[in-house]
């Protein structure tokens, strides 16, 4: 293995973070218009193998509990590997990203976590990425570079743990496509008192098998389908109370492709606003099935603050809905977050695309692209967050950074 030095001068056209759905059918749809891995694009990931945020699902979720996986484009998840519904979707799924991977010849770097995006030269110049590890590039740079190719160095080189060739720190790019996701950004409201409490307090993202629980109480907070899963898991091992902030949203209708669709408009208007796109899953609802369970304690309103032993409510505070317990207080072992997560998008920070609102302003045909700058596309953000969504923003992502490329090359020099 050759010495690595530290190098900069390597340009590509776009550059992709974060390879969960999002990222991936996007990649495939580029690839399929002429942008090659490690000549005119880059792939990176955070993550130190393929699947995604599914590689870190806590092991009892399997294939026939998890919300539907669906299929990435050209390839299905049964094409691809032999489906067991009851192997942990931890395993299933980053089998087949993998297979996918390796069948498009969609070459990721990884683990790679981009620290910063900036663009110092101003809207339509060169992005400029910090790579926290950087990126083994082997042997100098890839033929056929397309446009970020003349007379400029090219990512030409294998991964971070193979190969020889200098380790970059830095990458331009001209384009950015930011699928990074929301797992590693767990959302946990703050609320009085809640540093004050003696018991544990863990997130979904922490949550391993209901074992772990035994004879314990346990609160879960939170109204979505994970909340939901969770109680059913632990009431065998646990003594559960269940509290939200809003009323459990029970659905006895079939998803059809109809309410799918209003779902989806509904967070698009929000992001077209600049506004914080509430997840398309908690718009969704909870199926009436779900919540059928006789494990289900009742869900009670939110509580107030947080003391050393537990959940408190106060007496005389209007509520929505629901009653307080009896007593107004729930003594627990455990606090579980079921609240969600927020996207992960600090490193984009330096570009100034948030509104005073908190959101991202977006538009475009899969509302992905940034408004304040075009060269900036968002898949798996706001109505593209689900996996469906997902899958189908990668087509629209791939032709407008195309789009984007080429009135980049049409301006006049100077």
């Amino acid at each position: 293995m050759g010495e690595r030095s530290s190098v900069e001068d390597v340009r590509v056209d776009v550059v992709v973070i974060g390879m969960g759905q999002a990222g991936l059918s996007a990649a495939h749809h580029l690839a399929r218009r002429g942008f090659e891995p490690d000549a005119r694009m880059l792939l990176l990931d955070a993550n130190p193998g393929p699947g995604g945020a599914w590689q870190h699902r806590w092991p009892s979720l399997t294939l026939r509990t998890a919300n539907r996986v669906n299929d990435l484009p050209g390839w299905g998840l049964e094409d691809a590997i032999d489906v067991d519904e009851q192997v942990p979707a931890a395993q299933s799924v980053p089998r087949y990203y993998r297979a996918y991977e390796e069948r498009y010849g969609l070459h990721v770097h990884r683990p790679v976590t981009v620290e910063r995006v900036e663009q110092p030269g101003g809207l339509g110049t060169d992005f400029v990425l910090t790579l926290s590890g950087g990126v083994a590039l082997g042997g100098g740079p890839a033929e056929g570079g397309g446009s970020a190719s003349g007379g400029e160095s090219t990512a030409g080189g294998r991964s971070a743990s193979g190969g020889s060739g200098a380790v970059v720190h830095t990458v331009r790019s001209r384009a950015v496509v930011n699928a990074t996701g929301t797992w590693d950004r767990p959302r946990i409201p703050y609320y009085p008192g809640i540093e004050t409490f003696e018991g544990r307090q863990l997130h979904t993202r922490d949550y391993t098998r209901p074992e772990d629980f035994e004879d314990e109480r346990v609160l879960v907070v939170g109204a979505g389908i994970s909340a939901v899963q969770h109680l059913a898991e632990l009431a065998p091992f646990a003594r559960t109370a269940w509290t939200s902030r809003s009323r459990p949203d029970i659905r006895n209708a079939a998803f059809t492709p109809e309410v799918g669709a209003d779902v989806v408009a509904r967070v698009d208007e929000r992001v077209r606003q600049g506004l914080p796109p509430a997840s398309v899953v908690s718009n969704t609802g909870l199926p009436l099935a779900t919540v059928s369970s006789d494990a289900l304690p009742r869900c009670l309103p939110m509580f107030d603050r947080i003391d050393a032993r537990g959940a408190v409510w106060d007496p005389d505070v209007p509520r929505a809905w629901g009653s307080p317990p009896e007593g107004g207080r729930v003594d627990v072992d455990v606090i579980l977050w079921a609240t969600g997560f927020l996207h992960r998008l600090d490193h984009l920070a330096p570009l100034g695309l948030r509104t005073p609102e908190g959101g991202l302003l977006v538009d475009g045909r899969a509302t992905t692209r940034a408004v304040e700058n075009r060269g900036v596309h968002l898949p798996g953000y706001g109505p593209s967050a689900s996996t469906i969504g997902a899958n189908r923003a990668g087509r629209w992502v791939a032709r407008e950074v195309v789009e984007y490329l080429e009135s980049l090359d049409s301006r006049p020099p100077g």
